[in-house]
């Protein structure tokens, strides 16, 4: 999760997560040397080592104009290859889905009987030691971890938005309209977001709580649950 004065990403806790976090360096790079390459062009004019025969030559016209060409492919093909990753949706392990209200969420395990719950925030006044304050929930998502997992997503009332950032997941929640996405995590642990689409007064208390745990766990989970 975000940690205090944090400038960088929250530590990327699925793949899809961790190839977003290679493509903002690899992106951030590309910025630099852009920057890099002007300055020292405005250098080169102010010292007056540039001519205006060599502004107006015909071969630096031709430079400008396939450069800005190459570092849109180099921009564009690793983002088309993440887009890609991020709508293939391989056979889900487990297929949850999430339905957004104002202020909570609604949570159905599709695969499972009668496995559903609503999710609310703890308020601050009932929080138990050493929890995070706005972002601890009642009833926590709880998921196998290195299974692909299937997470539908809609809205009962207005727009919502169910985000996750350390697994590099931010799906909205329409009413009348089914939308999904899938992640895999990578490690055990707990994964906190909160609803990223302003959906009314408490649009910032309806936190996310994810729980990645070993499938022995989950199972047991599941049937003390069921």
């Amino acid at each position: 999760m975000a940690n205090q004065s944090q400038l960088g990403f929250q530590d990327a806790s699925s793949p899809i997560m961790e190839e977003l976090v290679e493509f903002h360096d690899h992106a951030l790079m590309v910025a630099l040397a852009i920057c890099s390459l002007v300055l020292y062009l405005l250098t080169l004019m102010l010292a007056e080592k540039l001519s205006s025969n060599t502004v107006d030559a015909q071969e630096v016209e031709l430079i400008w104009t396939i450069l800005p060409a190459i570092v849109l492919i180099l921009l564009a093909l690793p983002s088309l290859q993440i887009l890609y990753m991020m709508d293939e949706i391989d056979e889900p392990d487990l297929t949850l889905k999430a339905i957004g209200h104002q202020w909570y969420w609604a949570y159905e395990y599709t695969d499972f009987k009668d496995l559903t719950f609503d999710s609310y925030m703890i308020p601050t006044t009932e929080l138990p030691s050493g929890h995070f304050r706005l972002l601890e929930v009642d009833h926590r998502i709880v998921i196998p971890m290195e299974s692909p997992i299937r997470i539908i997503i809609t809205a009962n009332d207005v727009l919502h938005s169910w985000a996750v950032p350390s697994l590099g997941v931010k799906t909205d929640a329409i009413p009348g309209r089914l939308n999904q996405t899938s992640f895999i995590t990578t490690r055990p642990g707990v994964f906190y977001g909160q609803c990223s689409e302003i959906c009314g007064a408490n649009h910032s208390y309806m936190p996310i709580v994810v729980e990645s745990t070993p499938l022995t766990h989950f199972e047991h989970w599941s049937t003390l649950l069921s």
